[in-house]
């Protein structure tokens, strides 16, 4: 309660009581009206929006407001983050987390000392793993988890969130023996004798996530509480959820009304809830501060390119005959599209592999063609491999390419391998949507990736990880400026969610939403800007995080 009392007051007494606060002797960086990149050294804000900007001049019509020194330390509007899934990075960082592990038994073995910590714990679950990063490549078994772990069920999520890794415990509460069908859109991986191997690819993992007991409302709490305070660290200071359920809705519903949500969210509804047509029909909400906004719905189309399910149009380079997997049918796609787009909500649909961007694009271009609705500026999440002619139709359509520039130095290692050399021709292929005049929104797909918005900008303007590999860059051509990045991850997330009135910039009448942050990424060398620090996080012109203070 107390929280939510002091939430409540600052908000209160920002918006109607309060001085104006001027920071000055700053090096701020904003884009401005035209979307150019401006400068300024002072900011005025009041009621938690921002009365004026520039030099101290601009500045001198408000004598009476709180000064601050900004101490020559560098401004910039608050990162955007367009795709991540918040409850799932709460999660990550209440669970055992197995990210960057060096093999599957090293794996296990912090699955057993997780389980041992946490002997009241009914189901075991984390995630993180990626068999790419592991010495045979394989995928791992139940049998090195029931090594460790054999009283409770445990389900470890890869790092893409497409597959997951079941102990013999986990998948007897399920249900899934050697005479288990596949879903549709789904692969349960078996051994030669038929039986499961513990690893379920997309859908084939519904049949087990199902089993798993319903977060209570502390729960959600403790997940949201605990994800909202790792972004507010890293700079972010709104994220666009990506696909959540009746529950999380519910529960996001009652903390804006409570004002005790400290971001901005973004949230997308999930097509596959059962009570989405309910949802529908409530139609988009969003609160007077701007801190939720709920007026668009995620669709899942394909799979990942990590476990082959992205669809194709060809078979992959690496195992002939898999094409991928469609998680949402291709002659459920139109009842799907007309319902969604028909009720007045944004569409956003996952989409990897080249053949599911092309079934998005014609769905889109059909319900177009019947219903309307093409100024709701639909999106396609990750748009990883399209072909090369398809392209264009993102803008002909206005479909934003909504795309995270650290899942391509992530995938460079295999993404060859995959799909041979030729397909990578339309594939993150950031700098051909920039110059067509796409409006290309970027985010980092966390818990799947890294969170760190400048470990995004570092991936987007260098096509480097941040060992500084490859050399010169994988897929040089594909790269973007810093300033392209920057607005990617500011203007263009706050576009992309119907919010360009109220944030993306630090101009008059926005929202105060910013970051300071200990180097300059305009003029530092680029291979540096992942080590980028940031100092303080403000939104709506409350200080939301502090690195003094930590």
């Amino acid at each position: 309660m107390k929280r939510t009392l002091t939430f409540i007051f600052s908000l209160v007494s920002s918006a109607a009581f309060a001085t104006p606060t001027h920071i000055y002797n700053i090096q701020g960086y904003t884009l401005n009206d035209e979307n150019e990149l401006s400068r300024f050294s002072d900011i005025v804000f009041d009621g938690g929006k921002v009365i004026a900007l520039g030099d101290e001049e601009a500045a001198q019509g408000h004598p009476q407001a709180h000064t601050i020194d900004g101490r020559r330390r560098v401004m910039m509007p608050g990162i955007i983050d367009a795709h991540g899934h918040i409850l799932g990075l709460g999660k990550a960082l209440l669970a055992v987390d197995v990210r960057g592990i060096a093999s599957a038994k090293a794996a296990a073995k912090k699955v057993r000392d997780y389980a041992q910590q946490n002997a009241d714990t009914g189901w075991i679950l984390g995630g993180g793993w990626n068999q790419v990063l592991w010495p045979d490549k394989a995928f791992p078994t139940s049998a090195m988890l029931d090594e460790y772990v054999k009283d409770r069920p445990v389900w470890i999520s890869r790092i893409d969130g497409h597959a997951g890794w079941a102990n013999s415990k986990a998948l007897q509460v399920a249900g899934i023996t050697k005479d288990t069908l596949d879903p549709p859109g789904g692969k349960i991986m078996r051994h030669k004798n038929g039986a499961p191997t513990g690893i379920l690819i997309d859908n084939a993992m519904n049949m087990l996530v199902e089993k798993i007991p319903q977060d209570t409302e502390q729960e959600l709490g403790r997940k949201l509480d605990a994800a909202s305070e790792h972004l507010l660290a890293l700079g972010i200071t709104g994220t666009h959820d990506a696909g959540i359920n009746y529950a999380t809705y519910e529960y996001y519903l009652k903390r804006s009304r409570e004002l005790t949500l400290s971001l901005r969210i973004y949230a997308m509804i999930a097509a596959t809830d059962p009570k989405l047509a309910d949802m529908l029909k409530a139609g988009p909400i969003s609160d007077q501060y701007d801190y939720l906004s709920i007026r668009s719905v995620k669709v899942y189309g394909d799979g990942a390119l990590g476990s082959r399910g992205a669809a194709m149009l060809a078979p992959y380079s690496d195992d002939h005959g898999n094409v991928g997997l469609l998680l949402t049918s291709e002659k459920q796609l139109k009842p799907l599209f007309d319902l969604i787009i028909g009720s007045g909500f944004q569409l956003n649909i996952h989409e990897i592999g080249d053949r599911g961007n092309r079934l998005a694009l014609d769905q889109f271009e059909d319900t177009f063609s019947r219903i309307k609705g093409q100024h709701l500026r639909h999106r396609i999440e990750h748009a990883q491999v399209i072909n090369v002619s398809d392209i264009p139709r993102f803008k002909a359509l206005k479909i934003i390419p909504s795309m995270q520039p650290t899942h391509a130095t992530s995938d460079m290692n295999m993404a060859q391998q995959r799909i041979g050399k030729e397909r990578l021709e339309g594939a993150y292929a950031w700098q051909t949507f920039e110059q067509q005049g796409s409006i290309v929104a970027l985010g980092s797909d966390f818990p799947v990736e890294l969170a760190n918005p400048f470990f995004g900008i570092h991936a987007a303007v260098t096509r480097q990880n941040r060992q500084d590999q490859p050399e010169n860059g994988w897929i040089k051509k594909e790269a973007v400026t810093v300033e392209q990045a920057f607005k990617g991850f500011t203007y263009n997330g706050a576009y992309a969610a119907h919010q360009e009135h109220a944030i993306g910039k630090l101009t008059p009448g926005k929202w105060a939403d910013f970051i300071l942050v200990d180097q300059d990424i305009f003029t530092i060398n680029p291979q540096n800007i992942w080590k980028t620090k940031v100092l303080e996080t403000w939104v709506g012109g409350v200080k939301r995080y502090d690195s003094a203070q930590q």
